[in-house]
């Protein structure tokens, strides 16, 4: 299966990256490398996360939890799209 990043996602992965490089450069350069070799895993399972109940279509939107952070991403029949990527403290569930 093909992965993409929605730019909402690409922004969360840079917000996440900054806050953490003021505290410490080389945590900031590991978590962001384990967020993305965790979404890589999405190709071959696709369906490890835990179904968004609220979602209207819950099967095919899903939530991962990755350390401390959670990504939202959605399975279509060919592809797997990043739609966000927060900390578990974060309020930005839409």
């Amino acid at each position: 299966m093909k992965l993409f990043y929605t730019l909402e996602a690409l922004a969360d992965l840079q917000r996440l990256k900054e806050f953490l490089e003021e505290k410490s450069p080389k945590a900031a350069m590991a978590a962001a490398a384990e967020i993305i070799t965790v979404l890589d895993r999405l190709r071959d399972f696709p369906f490890i996360g835990t179904p968004v109940k609220r979602a209207p279509n819950p099967d095919m939107i899903r939530d991962l939890i990755i350390g401390d952070y959670l990504a939202r991403y959605i399975v279509l029949s060919d592809s797997i799209h990043i739609l966000r990527i927060w900390h578990h403290r974060e309020n930005l569930r839409n």
